[in-house]
């Protein structure tokens, strides 16, 4: 049962404020001139040469003995962190931090690498007080610049992550990770040379990290190669509310709500998912409806089984509802189904122009204007937001934005490019919105603090793709007890997960909500956590988001949760 709690909402507020409140700070920090040396780096050490190889136990045995006779030293413990973090050693890299904090407690290189852990334990919201912390001690370290960019990006402030970014570029172009990220503020011309670079030499990509970017290269290259129309709106209405579509898993339970869409004319059922990210179709379907292979990608999600084969194409027409579009593009599985009765998904990202209503007990769809920035007549057409990179999220047009600058000659880092007038731009409030929670967002994912039957904040992903909502046995071991379950079956677009366990009652406070669930699926969850970034505790899914009415803005990381009891119910 869900109920109302006004405490959470609090909670929430705080979250949003301490995250925005370094930002505004360093912001206004910029406005003055500080001059920092570029940062130049010796000659690669073989623990440099083995973690960019990605070999991490031995970079980090190799760190190990290096600080053993050079205790304290910061480059070398930054080292056996990062060593640490990219092998999944969590617990080891905080504890790493803690003992360098506790021998030298104001280094500002340690407190930033507290906030790069925090930032992967799942605690932005400390993480961002690391940041502030670190940048009033040192405002010239590059990574502190990245950590900031990547606190921004998550809270939807694109052009201040972009500006940031630029900065740790500026002052260290050959740290990988930083140079990684920067690439993609790159038009694509240069982005395609960047890669290329970047994929010639070691970079701490490990193998599929590496296959995903030379799949990302390739797609690039046709784009310039055999360039498509930019994917608009056709219909000359902006607002439509579309009815849901039940897709039947068995004659007495509706386990998921779908959406009609219309490729070529073709038909098609997909199921609504805020846990998917595009339009992914059938192999079967494509077909049917013509659509033709461009380049080359896989697809992947929950399962054991791991990532599977597809492709883009461009689809000539698209319509939902009364609303058409043209030259978008959809990937397409090679398979002859997507999941059980759908025909693919569709996640709710790709309507971002739009704010979404996901209305469950009346069972229909709401599309109407996102409400324009200040200093806008209206938002842009809107069109379909089909594509894969962050920057169609944020509305920045990467083809035409600004390369980045290099260092200056004198060695210091030069001033920071402006973004460009048509974006991308940060996070929004209309005074209309000021009641909606602001979440998390990474790619598609919405990503939601939620406190367990503690106080305790867990990070969740909004995903009405999974029928129920689920929980990390690390997370629920927390709070309850968990146990094995041999009975239940959890399978997604990767397969069968097959080590399933069952927790006793957990309390999940989100937003303004709160909802007590019995016997919580629980599994692993190391994988999402990994390719997120950040760890991940679960999933809100459709026998808890399926009770509400939710409100969408993704443009700008803002959503509200309406709970009426007398208003439908999911039979």
């Amino acid at each position: 049962m869900m109920r109302g709690v006004s405490g959470l909402q609090s909670v929430a507020r705080v979250i949003l404020k301490t995250s925005l409140a370094f930002l505004i700070w360093h912001s206004a920090r910029s406005l003055h001139a500080v001059e920092c040396n570029v940062v130049h780096h010796g000659p690669p050490t073989d623990a440099d040469k083995a973690l960019l190889a990605t070999d991490f136990a031995r970079a980090e045995s190799l760190y190990r003995t290096a600080l053993a006779a050079h205790p304290g030293d910061p480059e070398l413990t930054a080292g056996l962190v990062h060593a640490l973090l990219r092998g999944q050693k969590v617990q080891d890299a905080a504890d790493t931090v803690k003992a360098a904090l506790a021998a030298a407690p104001n280094t500002p290189a340690f407190i930033t690498l507290r906030g790069e852990v925090e930032y992967r334990q799942g605690f932005p919201w400390l993480a961002a007080q690391s940041a502030n912390e670190s940048i009033k001690l040192d405002p010239c370290n590059p990574r502190t610049q990245l950590l900031l960019a990547d606190l921004a990006r998550i809270n939807s402030l694109y052009a201040t992550s972009r500006r940031q970014l630029v900065n740790a570029h500026s002052l260290d172009p050959e740290d990988p990770e930083i140079r990684e990220e920067w690439v993609g503020t790159l038009p694509i011309g240069l982005r395609i040379s960047e890669l290329e670079s970047l994929l010639n030499s070691p970079s701490g990509m490990d193998e599929e990290e590496l296959r995903r970017t030379r799949q990302y290269l390739d797609h690039l290259k046709k784009q310039v190669a055999e360039p498509h129309k930019a994917c608009r709106l056709v219909s000359s209405v902006s607002s439509t509310d579309i009815p849901f579509t039940n897709l039947m898993y068995d004659a007495n339970h509706i386990r998921a709500f779908g959406l009609e869409v219309k490729f070529n004319n073709h038909s098609a059922r997909l199921q609504i998912d805020t846990g998917a990210g595009g339009l992914l179709v059938s192999r079967s379907v494509a077909e049917r409806a013509g659509l033709k292979a461009f380049s080359q990608t896989e697809v992947g999600g929950i399962g054991d089984k791991g990532a599977k084969s597809g492709y883009t194409a461009f689809a000539d027409s698209i319509r939902i509802g009364n609303l058409e579009f043209h030259d978008c593009s959809v990937e397409v599985i090679d398979s002859r189904n997507v999941m059980d009765d759908s025909d693919g998904l569709i996640g709710m990202d790709v309507l971002s122009s739009f704010l979404v209503t996901l209305d469950f007990p009346m069972r229909k769809l709401l599309l109407s204007p996102l409400p324009p920035r200040p200093g806008e007549a209206s938002t842009s057409a809107p069109s379909l937001n089909t594509g894969n990179s962050d920057a169609q999220s944020s509305g920045a047009s990467t083809d035409s934005a600004a390369a980045a600058p290099s260092p200056a000659a004198n060695g210091t880092s030069p001033p920071a490019a402006k973004p460009a007038p048509h974006g991308p731009y940060d996070r929004y409030i209309a005074p209309e919105m000021k009641d909606y929670t602001a979440v998390y967002r990474v790619g598609h994912f919405l990503i939601l603090p939620a406190a367990l039957s503690s106080d305790k904040l867990k990070l969740f992903i909004m995903d009405t793709g999974a029928w129920s909502t689920t929980i990390s046995p690390e997370a629920a071991r927390e709070v309850t007890k968990v146990h094995n379950d041999n009975e239940m079956e959890v399978k997604g677009l990767s397969g069968k997960v097959e080590k399933i366990y069952s927790a006793s009652d957990v309390t999940f406070r989100f937003a303004h909500l709160s909802q007590k669930a019995n016997d919580v699926v629980a599994f692993d969850t190391s994988h999402i956590s990994k390719n997120v970034g950040m760890e991940i505790s679960g999933f809100l899914g459709a026998n808890t988001l399926y009770l509400l009415t939710i409100h969408i803005d993704y443009r700008d990381g803002l959503v509200k949760f309406d709970y009426n009891p007398n208003r439908g119910y999911l039979h």
